[in-house]
């Protein structure tokens, strides 16, 4: 890992290996093949079970509903190495973990808990999480029009999500909408389930090796045992976002060292005018730039771990973090693509793709601007949201 403080010092023994183990994993099935996947729009299925075997799918959920049960930490190191190959690979194992994992451990009843933790734990199942809709991101709560209303033991579903991951690979959807009085509640609804219907999107120029979908639900009938019954507005969907924002905190600079070793490597082997590229200044100063802000990103993950495991985490710090370890890296990928050159617009280096799709990076679970918004009305007590 990229380490210019030393940082690895402060790691514990298990975090060290956990580190090492899943680069050693990621190198040998799915560095070699990653471009050829992005390029064929590909999420690498045959992986799902095997990121189970590795314990990424679920790691700080405890190990008697089938996770590993590690710190805050190790978990943001498997978002780190997972990044480092591919954003793609980093959300499929964040909305596993954080969107649908978290909140069945954190609201759902111990039947829920003891029915799916174990099979998402290990890749048996997959889900994805259905908050956004097309006129809702940001504002996921002013704009939610997807509604459930309650029919005797059930409810019905009506409304669609926009931008879901995994929403074509998932046999569970873990779905937010609100109620009869307008209490926005979660349920775990079956995707084979009549009038459920996932729209792959198509198209993309960013996390192409990943999936993304559209849900339709049109008169879903959902049993009211599958509504998670410690979730009553619109606070703990908001706490899975904390969750799977913590991990792109750490992802982010898993591909902020990519994109960094990559410019490297080729500033000093690349001749012009008799001399590498790598000695002059204008280069090294964006090589610099890009170890300085990530040796600044990882100080800052660290802390946030020490946080999140103390149980003292604020989602504000949580929202600083993110903010400025994605931007850092999106700014690194583009200064990486212009070392490069005319080389870096080609899948034969990893410039592009990441440049790419840290694009969207820096726009789910939160844009740039509205974490700006979020840290400015905890700083001032002001709300500029609305």
């Amino acid at each position: 890992m990229l380490d210019y403080f030393a940082i690895q010092d402060l790691l514990s023994d298990e975090e060290r290996e956990v580190q090492k183990a899943a680069r050693k994993f990621l190198e040998a099935e799915a560095l070699p093949h990653i471009s050829s996947w992005w390029e064929e729009g590909k999420f690498p299925t045959q992986l799902i079970k095997k990121f189970g075997k590795m314990g990424f799918l679920g790691p700080t959920i405890p190990p008697e509903y089938g996770g590993a049960g590690v710190s805050g930490a190790a978990y943001g190191l498997i978002a780190y190495e997972l990044e480092r190959i591919d954003s793609g690979l980093r959300s499929f194992a964040s909305v596993q973990s954080a969107l649908v994992m978290y909140p069945i451990y954190a609201f759902g009843s111990e039947e829920q808990k003891k029915a799916y933790l174990p099979k998402l734990a290990s890749g048996e199942m997959v889900g994805c999480f259905g908050l956004t809709e097309h006129d809702g991101g940001s504002d996921p709560d002013g704009n939610m029009k997807t509604r459930a209303r309650k029919d005797g033991d059930n409810y019905i579903l009506n409304g669609t999500k926009m931008w879901i991951t995994n929403g074509n690979l998932a046999q569970i959807a873990v779905v937010w909408a609100k109620d009869d009085a307008g209490k926005v509640r979660g349920f775990i609804v079956d995707t084979s389930s009549k009038g459920f219907k996932a729209n792959e999107v198509r198209h993309k120029m960013s996390l192409r090796a990943s999936v993304t979908s559209e849900l339709v639900m049109e008169d879903v009938r959902v049993p009211a045992s599958q509504m998670l019954p410690k979730a009553e507005g619109l606070k703990e969907p908001l706490s899975c976002l904390t969750q799977a924002r913590y991990g792109i905190a750490w992802g982010a600079l898993g591909a902020l060292e990519a994109v960094y070793t990559e410019a490297v490597g080729f500033a000093k082997s690349r001749i012009t005018f008799g001399k590498p590229i790598g000695s002059r200044q204008l280069v090294q100063d964006k090589l610099v730039r890009m170890l300085s802000d990530h040796t600044k990103g990882l100080l800052l993950a660290w802390r946030l771990a020490a946080l999140k495991d103390s149980g003292t985490l604020r989602p504000q710090q949580v929202s600083l973090v993110k903010r400025d370890n994605v931007r850092a890296a999106l700014n690194g990928a583009r200064s990486a693509r212009e070392i490069l050159g005319g080389s870096g617009i080609t899948l034969e280096y990893h410039a592009i793709r990441h440049m790419l799709n840290l694009e969207t990076v820096d726009t789910y679970e939160g844009t740039h601007d509205i974490h700006t918004l979020i840290l400015g009305r905890d700083i001032t007590g002001l709300n500029a949201l609305e």
